[in-house]
Parts: structure tokens; sequence; C-alpha cells
């Protein structure tokens, strides 16, 4: 696949191309359907540009090579699905508090427990809560397409640097399985390679002696046992975490003169889309509101949307982003309560446009 060719290929397939674009040389991987053509590309990508691919034994033993790759400063990822990300929580939890760089990509599969391998949004929740033990955050992006697979691994790993901070790839069975035109080529606004070299030469561990001999130790951890020192490396924590409000990304789609307006996101939101130009084709006033980064959630955008509109949350799990939709629209001081609807698809179900017509419709023309 040369830089500037167009070719067909599946989500999974694109993430790979673009984490290499991106700057990524190490790689560490169990298999799990339904993203093993990540790992299966990158295991003829990485050594052939002189990178690194080490299947590891296990999920547990990925996220601490991980950990341990990051930590040097090199540009360096992870993938799975539902089961084997949560596995990985406790690494996780360790590189945000250690403040250590990397990027993950959670291609969901249906739960909980082993489930199926059909597509599901059930990873909300872990994936913008934190996921692990402690106060931490990751920094959520959530591709709808193959292009934006391609796409958003440059900016994974430009946010990674830039806040020394995990950052997930949130797709599923649909975004991950599905075979779309991708072209490769770095979107503009993405970060070169080699700048992420530069944003870690501060604080990577380099060895002894590499930076002369009388040069200040540096130490990378996430245990303070001092009096004190652990509420304060929370406090600097939570001031990162509100600093990544300012990398909030959207799509609005016909939202302008939208009597209901949809919010999904990822494969689901695709789907709406088609359901939302259908529906505008009869004269139906509808648009869609989808979240690219689903941490920070773009809560101020869609607040912006809310006077004189009523609101219907799509999403294939038993209710999770909702929670976060209701807080933006309902929770905030002075707000006036708005009207929010659900509407779930169950786990491990292939839906059309046509399925979500009628939810679309009874949201709008209910009193």
């Amino acid at each position: 696949m040369s830089a500037a060719e167009r070719v067909l290929i599946k989500g999974n397939e694109a993430i790979a191309y673009g984490a290499v674009d991106a700057g990524c040389r190490c790689y560490f991987g169990y298999p799990i359907t339904p993203q093993n053509e990540v790992p299966e590309t990158l295991s003829v990508l990485l050594p052939d540009g002189g990178g690194q691919f080490v299947q590891a034994e296990s999920e547990v033993a990925a996220v601490n090579m991980l950990l341990g790759a990051a930590a040097c400063g090199v540009p360096a990822m992870t993938s799975s699905s539902g089961c084997g990300i949560s596995l990985m929580q406790e690494g996780v939890s360790y590189m945000a508090g250690s403040q250590i760089p990397g990027v993950m990509v959670n291609m969901q599969r249906g739960g909980p427990g082993l489930g199926d391998i059909g597509p599901s949004q059930g990873d909300y929740f872990q994936a913008v809560k934190g996921g692990g033990h402690g106060d931490h955050r990751n920094l959520v992006l959530a591709p709808s397409t193959a292009q934006e697979c391609y796409d958003f691994m440059f900016r994974a790993f430009a946010l990674a640097f830039k806040y020394a901070n995990p950052v997930l790839v949130l797709g599923d069975a649909i975004v991950g399985q599905i075979k779309e035109p991708v072209r490769r080529v770095p979107p503009k606004d993405a970060v070169p390679p080699e700048d992420l070299a530069r944003l870690a030469a501060d604080w990577r561990l380099e060895g002894y002696g590499k930076r002369g001999a009388h040069a200040a130790p540096r130490l990378l951890k996430s245990v303070y046992l001092a009096e004190g020192a652990l509420a304060e490396r929370n406090r600097m924590l939570m001031r990162k975490y509100a600093a990544m409000r300012a990398e909030c990304a959207f799509e609005c789609v016909d939202t302008e003169d939208a009597d209901l307006v949809v919010v999904a996101f990822g494969s689901i939101a695709r789907i709406a889309r088609s359901a939302v130009r259908a529906l505008r084709a009869e004269g139906r006033r509808v648009g869609l509101f989808r979240p690219v980064t689903l941490y920070p959630f773009p809560d101020e955008a869609l607040r912006a949307l809310a006077p004189g509109r009523r609101f219907l949350v799509l999403e294939q799990n038993a209710g999770q982003m909702v929670e976060d939709v209701r807080l933006a629209l309902c929770a905030q001081p002075g707000a006036a309560a708005a009207d929010v609807r659900w509407h779930g698809v169950m786990p491990g179900l292939f839906i059309g446009a046509d399925a979500l017509r009628e939810p679309m419709l009874q949201a709008l023309e209910e009193k």
C-alpha cells in the first residue's frame, strides 16, 4: 500500500497502517476476535520498517510491555477487545499514575462475560470512566469509518505524548471488520513522528550515562507514600484532565433546523446517519450529533443545541452514553431539563438504517 494509494481494506488494517505512519515502533498484543487483523498486519509492517512486534503470552504481559517501552519514550501500542482490555486495566492505571503515554485499541465485542464476536458498544463505561483502579482517565477517540481508523492513529499518538497519558481508540466489530476505501495520507494536522521524540525528551528513561555521568536521575512512578504527596499528585492529574477539554471533537449533521437531535457514536452513528438522511428526504427535521472524543465528552457543544429541541440517544448497549448526555443537558447549574430519550440496540446484533427509523419517528412525534 503506497502513500497516496486508495485501497479497499478493513478498519483493523487501517489502524495498523495509521499506527506505523504516525510513528509507532513497538507493538505488544495477544490475539482476540474481532481485532486480529491489527496484530496480523503489524507483524509484517513493523519488522519491515525497523520496529518491534511481540505477541505476548497474555494481555497482562502485553500492557506491561507497553508500559516499559513507552517509559523509554518509544511510541508503542497494544490492541485487544472487551475481556482482553479488562485484563490490561491494572497496567493502564499504572501508566496514567506514572504519566507514561501509550495507545490502546479496543475493537469491542458482545458481552458481558465471553459474549460473542459481534458488534457492541458495551465498553463505553470502561473506556470513559477510567476502567481501572484510582482516579485516572484515558483520552478516548471513537472512529466510525475505516478512513477514521487510519486518521485517528495520528491523533492518538500525538495526544498520548502531549499529555503523557494513555489514549484509547474505541471501535467495535463493525468498524474493525468493515472494508472501505482508505487513502494512506496523513491528516493535515498530523504531528510528525519525529516530534514525539522531542515531546518525550525531558522525561524518558535512557539508561545510565546516556545523558552524561552527572545528569540527574529520572524516575517514573505511581507510588507516593510521603504525607500529602499522593494528594498533590492527584490534584496535578486533575488539572491535566481538565486541560484535555481543549481536545473535545464532534460532528454535527443537519442540526441547524432539527426538532430532534440523534446522539450516537462509532458504528451506530454511521447507521443513524443513513436513517437521518432518509427522514430528511421525507421532510422530517432530524439531525445527528456524533461525539468523536468520548472523553473528554463534548458536553458544551451538545448543550448549545438544547434550546427548543428533544434528543434521542442511540447506542449498542444497555444504556451507557445516555448518562453523559443527560449530565450534559440536564444536570448543569441553571440548565432547563431537556427531553432526552434512549433507544438501545442489544450487543451482538447487526442492524441497518431501517431498524432506527421507528425509534426516531416515535421520539419526533410523541408529545
